[in-house]
């Protein structure tokens, strides 16, 4: 019988009620599709305790699954590539960096090329810390593919473990930038929620407003600028965790423009009529991704014991867009 190397494996939370297999892993495994889970199906690679099963079998509360395939999981090697990088400081310990939209942080399943980490092997050619295999070689935070802004890398693992220390230790300054959905009838506030994985879509971030699951989160915001529908907002983060501002501002109604994850991407205030529509959906296309900004970074130098600071501009695509809801707002006035 020809050899099968396990690629996932699963284990069906105690709460999960019957669904179809096939929909159960498409939101847990990244960059798939139902037809291939359906394929890999067909071919015996879905297995259930152990037993292959059909694209239609309801998952059960305890079934351990796991996903085969006739090679072995695919060792990511860090490959040196020649991309553009917005370099905003630099030096021996540590680089920042203002990672462009529509670019993966480090390499993953489906995600081995292209990343910033792979222009960072290009530009720190010859630096150790790419040597050990460690995909995440310097990282101590993290931006979504769609989010820009400033981020900090370490040049060696010194570095990296007393930048690691700061955040844990919530000392780190970063302050976002976000235009999201319906304005505000107040200046400032705070969303406290305990935040975890979706319980039906593994691949997003939900909030447990009672604690019964996730880890604490706090999110400070305040309001920059009031435009009608929608409202330009600074964010201050207590923790990081992933999705936080996504997930935090859904939770109180006000999802990031144009979030596609967080059901940001659709006309949530005012009358879609069809010049407002197209409006709209003239926004949608200048920034056609999720409208979040990392934009400042402050942290003490690991080396220096020196205070820094980074500030960035909004990137083009968010400064468009915002110039466009001020027209628009004047235009209605």
């Amino acid at each position: 019988m020809e050899k099968k190397y396990e690629h996932f494996r699963f284990v069906v939370d105690p709460g999960q009620k019957l669904l179809r297999i096939d929909k159960y892993l498409m939101d847990r495994v990244e960059n798939t599709s139902r037809s291939k889970i359906q394929n890999a199906a067909e071919k015996g690679e879905i297995l259930v305790n152990n037993t292959a099963v059909k694209s239609n079998y309801k998952v059960k509360p305890g079934d351990e699954i796991s996903v085969v395939m006739d090679y072995p999981p695919r060792e990511i090697e860090i490959i040196p590539e020649n991309l553009p990088l917005s370099i905003h400081y630099e030096d021996d310990y540590l680089i920042v960096v203002n990672k462009q939209a529509g670019q993966v942080v480090h390499p993953g399943y489906g995600n081995y090329t292209g990343t910033l980490v792979n222009a960072l092997a290009y530009h720190l050619k010859g630096n150790p810390i790419f040597e050990n295999n460690d995909i995440r070689p310097g990282l101590v935070h993290r931006l979504d593919k769609n989010t820009s802004g400033l981020i900090v890398v370490a040049k060696d693992e010194d570095t990296k473990n007393h930048l690691a220390d700061q955040f844990f230790r919530k000392v780190t300054k970063r302050s976002y930038r976000a235009l999201v959905w319906s304005d505000f009838n107040h200046e400032s506030g705070t969303i406290t929620g305990n935040l975890g994985r979706h319980p039906k879509n593994r691949k997003l971030t939900t909030v447990f407003p009672d604690g019964e699951a996730g880890k604490h989160a706090v999110t400070h915001y305040n309001v920059i600028e009031h435009l009608k529908y929608t409202a330009f907002i600074e964010c201050k983060l207590e923790t990081g965790r992933t999705h936080q501002i996504r997930a935090h501002t859904k939770y109180i109604n006000h999802p990031v423009f144009n979030d596609s994850e967080y059901g940001g991407d659709k006309i949530l205030r005012g009358k879609p009529f069809s010049k407002y529509k197209q409006f709209v959906e003239n926004c949608f296309q200048l920034i056609p991704r999720q409208a979040l900004h990392a934009k400042s970074l402050g942290f003490t130098h690991p080396y220096y014991n020196t205070e820094m600071f980074f500030d960035s501009e909004l990137p083009e695509d968010m400064a468009n867009v915002l110039q466009k809801w001020r027209n628009y707002v004047q235009s209605v006035l």
